[in-house]
């Protein structure tokens, strides 16, 4: 499989070409906006301050028939993506100027109709391609007219402004950068060999004895990525791999489709080098966290280019591991940086070095540089020998990446640098052209990764179906190397053939539980005294997460008792992975979060475990989250469930180490509970309900959130996970007063994680919330719930319609906990409300308060609700405010209050329009009403003619007790008069 990245940009300065922002692999990307080198008068810049469409149009005039062919063949892929949203409207002006046929724009709107819009837009362009040339121009035209409506479309017609009038340099560029010497063609083909050979094959890890590496095509096994613009700089405050887990979900669906530009690997270096000549050359930087990819994407990229698919204008490509570079430590020239992996160069690198434009070298792995590299010139040491120019200067190498990086050292050349977020802040002032950032998988991409990764499909399919059940194992699985992890360990559990189907995990504690307890199962026989060398591994494993340390060396192994010699077979080779590839031999763990697992289970195995709780403490006080899975680890491994496999084979955990362990949690979320008031105390009480969680101990959350009055997340933006860990806490205890979830963006896919739950709340608010009619059903559902004790339910602005409001009214007549129904600010309108009258009419209704404010109501639903109201023994409280019921409404509504069987106590009207026509109506129906004691007339249009009418209403409803008249249009005498009526009724409150 072809796993062309796509990726999405943003400008930042508009001047600078869009694929300075994007990059592939499903990677999004930002450009910087430098103008370094360039001369402002050059032909390629004149017509930058000029109306883009004369521009194009004029460009589009000079190109012949041949080179508007040649264009749009180039811009194709970018083209497709770009006109997507308007696909419908472009092939219609191609059929009203003649050409399309009607039986071709309607297979063009077909696609559309059925949601097909990238096939339309692919079929567009193929139709047009095979049309002759005056549809090609008249596309064009079409685009430019309307390219202010489609932003990647705008970006596209920006590039072509930007490169000038002359289509024959434009399209000759790129050939021409490629253009080698025939005397370089002999090292260049052996020098693109030999890279295919070494990035042909993918190297996969299994946990099996006798196959535990197995080899594939790369092909075969590479798996599509998606990449996002590195836009997102929020400070982070949890440990990376979750920080990204988070909002990867969110960032992609609100930026991927709009107005970022999604395109392909080999469009990453295009903007400076084959499309525009520049002095300075592209640095582009890749990040992602542990595992996400970025190794991979590397070897396909130098595969790619070794095979002629990608790059055609970089003559020549080296890549680094700074994990190698790592073993130099000495000082060095370019020269023999490139002779040390690439001897076959020779003496012809003084040739490379003419044409630095070919040259393109990719660094991987900033994070793992032992050396020091800041980019802030203002820092570094400016001595001659720091500020590397020359590829013979004898320098450090830090020395040599920072040239290159910064375009000191070979100018013209380009250079990739991939690292993890936690080294970025290094890059933060270099001169950066591109920065992305790699997302992961998204929707079906981890489908696709199962299916490649078991050979029977059915287990393939099971193994995907308990993961997307599991919301917490599926959002994590955006990362490649989780995956796998995830893979290895539930495949057995769906193979086995016995019948004897154990408990499939649901925590990650029990998923990396049973991944090493697998581990050492098949590697039982070979393992002398296990409990000691994990401890001891683990040791060494904290104190890297400590130091964020993922590399050792032999010496660190020595360090902690540990044999290097150990680590050449046997189950400690599945831990911890060797690399001799380099000088030196050096160590990783074959995934951070594995790390971080050794690191917790250590804490179970040690013999004396000491203040464990002050060790947790610790750890939990580090601002940038290094521990978080840890600590999670350990929170899980407390469980029995979590310990039970591996205490099989390494003997029973310290008792003493859990229960101080479960005390820990305790105190965490005792403490973090009742301070929930910034961002950051939110993000806080979500990760101690991680732990909470992750321990299984329906005891422990009774006895800490069980007896919580009031749980409150209100204005702070909850995803999809945080509904699911919010789900799972809640569901160990027996029920929670008061859950306040207003304006956390929930959704209604948030929602549907809280269903188990929310029939257990009393009090649920969830306001603000865009849950719209299918979240609406979804809340019907638990209200039917026989066991459901909701008494209070608030769905204020929530963007509810007519078409949840039977739902609704059937949910209304089965439960018997609601009394108090907020549905302020929704679009239930006349025929919503009519529907609710259906229950409110039912005896089986309990609603005691009915909250309609701001529903687009007339009076055309309140002879209904009259009719409802009579028969209805609970409803005392019902807010008609904001609507438009006007006069006639309020008549209609005079009915229900004159009849003795209504129950009405407290009734709000304002803002309806009301005027003096209505009073008369409104007195005599209250003149003989003994339940209403408060009415709320605010801002509405009563004027002194009125006030008789209204003085009778007080003083003959008996039971009135407060009144609010303000806002309307009494004089200065109306008001006295009215006011008067307080001193004749003792306990009367009107307000004018």
């Amino acid at each position: 499989m072809d796993g062309a990245f796509g990726i999405c940009s943003s400008l930042s300065d508009s001047r600078v070409l869009p694929e300075h922002r994007n990059l592939g692999t499903s990677v999004a990307t930002t450009a910087a906006g430098s103008n370094r080198g360039e001369d402002p008068t050059s032909t390629s810049r004149m017509k930058m301050d000029t109306d883009p469409n004369t521009t194009v149009t004029e460009f589009v005039t000079k190109c012949d028939d041949y080179q508007l062919f040649q264009l749009t063949k180039f811009y194709q892929d970018r083209l497709e993506e770009a006109i997507e949203e308007g696909v419908e409207g472009f092939a219609l002006v191609l059929t009203e100027e003649d050409h399309f046929s009607g039986q071709e724009y309607q297979k063009v709107t077909e696609l559309v109709e059925k949601g097909n819009r990238a096939d339309s837009s692919k079929l567009l362009l193929n139709l047009v391609l095979e049309k002759g040339s005056q549809a090609r121009r008249m596309m064009w035209e079409s685009f430019v007219k309307m390219h202010q409506r489609f932003r990647k479309l705008d970006i596209i017609l920006e590039e072509i402004q930007e490169l000038g009038y002359d289509p024959t340099n434009y399209m000759k560029l790129r050939q021409n950068l490629s253009e080698i010497p025939s005397h370089l063609k002999d090292v260049q083909q052996k020098h693109k060999e030999m890279l295919r050979i070494q990035t042909e094959t993918l190297r996969v890890n299994t946990i099996l004895i006798k196959e535990k590496v197995k080899n594939f095509l790369l092909l075969d096994r590479y798996a599509e990525l998606t990449i996002i613009s590195t836009v997102r700089d929020r400070t982070l405050v949890e440990h990376e791999l979750l920080a990204r887990g988070r909002d990867h979900e969110e960032w992609r669906e609100k930026h991927l489709p709009k107005e970022l530009e999604k395109i392909r690997t080999d469009q990453l270096f295009q903007s400076n080098l084959s499309q525009r000549k520049s002095k300075s050359g592209i640095s582009a930087a890749v990040s992602g966290v542990s595992g996400i990819g970025k190794t991979t994407m590397v070897q396909k990229i130098v595969y790619d280019w070794a095979t002629g698919k990608i790059f055609p204008h970089f003559q020549f490509v080296f890549s680094f591991k700074f994990r190698d570079l790592n073993t130099i430590n000495c000082r060095i020239n370019l020269r023999n940086l490139i002779l040390d992996q690439y001897p076959y160069f020779g003496n012809v690198l003084g040739e490379l070095w003419k044409n630095p434009e070919g040259l393109l070298f990719i660094f991987d792995g900033l994070d793992e540089f032992k050396d020091s590299i800041d980019l802030a010139d203002n820092w570094r040491n400016t001595e001659p020998q720091s500020m590397c120019t020359d590829p013979e200067c004898w320098c450090e190498v830090s020395d040599i990446v920072y040239s290159l990086i910064q375009h000191k050292l070979l100018p013209g050349c380009s250079v990739l640098v991939t690292s993890r977020p936690t080294a970025l802040h290094l890059l933060e002032k270099a001169e950066i052209s591109v920065r992305a950032e790699i997302l992961g998988f998204v929707g079906d991409e981890r489908k696709e990764y199962f299916n490649k990764t078991f050979e029977d499909q059915a287990v393939a399919a099971a193994v995907f179906k308990h993961m997307e059940e599991n919301e917490i194992l599926y959002t994590m699985c955006y990362n490649p190397s989780y995956c796998s992890i995830l893979g290895l360990s539930l495949g057995p559990f769906f193979t086995q053939r016995d019948g004897k189907q154990q408990q499939v995990p649901k925590t990650i504690t029990q998923l990396y539980s049973y991944h090493i307890y697998n581990i050492l199962k098949n590697h039982g026989r070979e393992i002398e005294n296990p409990r000691d060398v994990l401890l001891k591994l683990g040791e060494m494993a904290f104190a890297g997460i400590s130091e964020k340390k993922i590399v050792f060396r032999n010496g660190d192994l020595i360090k902690y008792n540990l044999q290097p010699s150990q680590f050449l077979s046997g189950f400690l080779m599945e831990l911890l992975e060797r690399d001799d590839s380099a000088q030196s031999v050096v160590y990783t763990f074959p995934h951070l979060i594995i790390q971080e697992f050794v690191a917790a289970l250590a804490q179970f195995l040690t013999p004396d475990p000491g203040d464990i709780g002050k060790l947790l403490r610790e750890a939990h006080s580090k601002e940038d989250g290094r521990f978080e899975i840890f600590l999670r680890f350990v929170a899980g491994l407390s469980s029995p469930q979590a310990a039970r496999p591996l205490e099989e084979i390494l003997g029973p955990f310290l008792h003493q180490t859990k229960c101080q362990v479960i005390d820990w949690v305790k105190e965490m979320v005792e403490g973090q509970i009742g301070n929930i008031e910034s961002e950051t105390d939110k993000i806080n009480l979500l990760n101690t309900f991680h732990y909470l969680f992750e321990s299984q101990n329906k005891a422990l959350a009774r006895a800490t959130v069980g007896s919580v009055e009031t749980l409150t997340f209100n204005e702070f933006s909850l995803i999809p996970i945080d509904c699911t860990i919010l789900s799972q806490v809640i569901g160990l205890c027996d029920t929670i007063k008061e859950l306040d979830l207003w304006g956390c963006s929930i959704q209604c896919e948030g929602l549907q994680r809280l269903t188990s739950i929310l029939h257990n709340c009393h009090d649920l608010r969830l306001s603000s919330n865009n849950l719209g009619d299918s979240g609406e059903k979804l809340l019907s559902e638990a209200l039917k719930n026989p066991e459901c004790k909701i008494q209070k339910l608030v769905l204020h602005n929530n963007a509810l319609t007519d078409s949840c409001a039977e739902d609704l009214a059937s949910a209304l007549i089965a439960n018997h906990s609601l009394v108090d129904l907020n549905l302020d600010y929704n679009e239930l309108g006349d025929s919503g409300v009519k529907l609710l009258c259906v229950a409110l009419r039912n005896p089986n209704c309990k609603i005691q308060k009915l909250e309609l404010y701001c529903n687009n109501l007339s009076d055309s639903c309140i002879e209904d609700l009259t009719s409802a109201l009579s028969p209805n023994q609970s409803l005392i409280d019902l807010n008609l405010g904001n609507n438009v019921l006007g006069d006639s409404g309020v008549k209609l509504l005079s009915v229900a209050l004159r009849n003795p069987d209504c129950k009405i106590q407290e009734l709000d009207l304002c803002k309806n329009d009301l005027t003096d026509s209505c009073a008369e109506d409104l007195a005599s129906a209250l003149s003989t009403n003994r339940s209403l004691r408060k009415l709320n007339l605010v801002t509405n249009l009563f004027t002194d003619q009125a006030v008789p009418a209204l003085h009778r209403t007080i003083l003959t409803c008996r039971s009135l007790m407060w009144i609010n008249l303000k806002s309307n249009q009494f004089s200065p005498n109306g008001e006295r008069q009215l006011e008067s009526l307080q001193e004749s009724r003792p306990g009367l409150t009107v307000a004018v």
